[in-house]
């Protein structure tokens, strides 16, 4: 029995010296929004950001502008009608186009501002 305890007590050592994987924290830098209105209701995002883990990190980013956009606008809605992605030395650069209302719009791509701005406060992701 004493030997069993020995050899449980040297692998659990052996377990305890073994590295641990290093996990990366997600520390996003947001550099800013700039908003255009094109025409109408169709407004432009232009997002910049470093440290983005992948293209969906700036597409958040810039449904978080488009949420409280629609909001400031007096609309509870807005749909997605395209967002480009490019990543160049570090920078990541999103160019998205909305559309607000104040209804629910037609299309697979909506959101309801409202609850886009608040999950985007949890996550800590900055909105207009």
């Amino acid at each position: 029995m004493r030997a069993f305890g020995l050899g449980f007590m040297c692998a659990l050592a052996a377990c305890q010296s073994a590295e641990q994987p290093v996990v990366e924290v997600f520390r996003p830098e947001y550099q800013g929004v700039q908003t255009r209105l094109l025409e109408g209701d169709l407004v432009n995002f232009l997002v910049t950001m470093q440290r983005a883990r992948d293209r969906q990190d700036v597409i958040d980013y810039a449904e978080c502008a488009a949420a409280q956009y629609a909001l400031i606008r007096g609309f509870g809605f807005a749909r997605q009608v395209r967002t480009n992605v490019v990543e160049e030395g570090g920078l990541w650069r999103g160019d998205a186009v909305y559309t607000v209302s104040p209804a629910l719009p037609r299309g697979l791509r909506t959101i309801d501002a409202e609850v886009v701005v608040q999950n985007c406060f949890e996550k800590g992701i900055p909105t207009v």
